[in-house]
């Protein structure tokens, strides 16, 4: 393993500097997670496109379960510790925030909960339900750990239908133990097939970082991998390190690199890839929606209009992107 006090940092190249936007978009979004009392990945995982999402785009990646982990994988700047206890009003405050900003596709992501029997499950199933109740033409995307490879607490997940299922395997099958904590390769590949399993039409999501020291060969395979267990999109970017307590920097990829992978994911039978240094696996997330998640969205809607008598204000027209 690398000793990070006798290893020398590499310079961050200009390309992966990021503009600083504070505007009133910014500020409303910040001050509503505030009000709200929520969490979000932007924020605690030092995301390096959060002025981008907040003042340009007005989403956020929600983070539920509270703000600390259990679990201290080397890249991930989220706190780690003893969870507090689970807040069951969160499920309503991230529904009503869904709506003040107007959301037409949302990310639920969770801190892991190795604490609690069901990974946290049946709280992340109630605020997609919740999500669903007050935006029902919100298209909803969550992002689980692997809840220790507990399966009765992924069909409760599942059981809330979500749009898009997204779990990161994170890096490549060699590096994995030293990346991540308590999580493994396999365990991750197989919560992919078994949601597959469960629901076939439902578009499965997965991200690698790269810079982590692993090798061409090594993406390749794990692109391979991730279509052999039914994986729908991917994501890569490259991976910063949030502090001097975490793995350091053994490559930055130019952009022609990440490039290349895209075109190289979508030639081997990825239905989307999003490539790029500053991407993260909720980044353009909205872009991702596939035509049958959009569609699921626009019956449900047809059938709330019947149900409330009246017109809904709805479109999905940015938002459906053929496969």
């Amino acid at each position: 393993m690398t000793n990070n006090k006798t290893k020398t940092m590499l310079r961050k190249p200009d390309w992966l500097k990021i503009n600083i936007n504070t505007s009133d978009s910014y500020k409303r979004l910040k001050k509503l997670m505030r009000e709200k009392r929520l969490n979000t990945v932007c924020e605690e995982a030092k995301c390096p496109n959060l002025h981008e999402c907040w003042s340009e785009r007005q989403t956020a990646t929600f983070m539920i379960l509270g703000d600390t982990c259990t679990r201290g994988c080397r890249f991930c700047a989220v706190k780690t510790g003893r969870p507090n206890e689970l807040d069951w009003g969160e499920p309503q405050r991230v529904a009503e925030s869904v709506e003040v900003m107007g959301l037409k596709h949302v990310v639920i992501t969770a801190v892991a909960r190795d604490d609690l029997n069901d990974g946290g499950a049946a709280v992340f199933a109630e605020t997609v339900n919740q999500v669903r109740k007050r935006n029902p033409g919100t298209t909803v995307e969550i992002l689980p750990s692997d809840m220790k490879g507990d399966y009765d607490s992924l069909n409760m997940l599942m059981g809330s239908e979500p749009d898009i299922f997204n779990h990161n395997i994170e890096t490549v099958r060699r590096l994995t133990k030293r990346v991540r904590a308590k999580a493994t390769y396999d365990r991750s590949l197989e919560l992919l097939q078994r949601v597959k399993n469960i629901a076939p039409n439902t578009p499965t999501k997965s991200s690698i970082m790269l810079g982590l020291g692993e090798t061409k060969e090594e993406i390749l395979e794990t692109m391979d991998d991730l279509l052999a267990h039914g994986v729908n999109i991917m994501t890569i970017g490259q991976y910063l390190q949030p502090s001097m307590k975490h793995l350091y920097v053994e490559k930055y990829y130019h952009p022609d690199e990440f490039e290349e992978l895209r075109k190289i994911a979508l030639e081997k039978g990825f239905h989307h890839c999003q490539s790029g240094p500053l991407v993260r696996s909720s980044y353009h997330a909205d872009e991702q929606v596939t035509a049958a998640s959009a569609q699921r969205r626009i019956q449900y809607m047809k059938g709330y209009e019947e149900f409330a008598g009246k017109e809904a204000d709805f479109s999905l027209k940015d938002m459906l992107q053929s496969d």
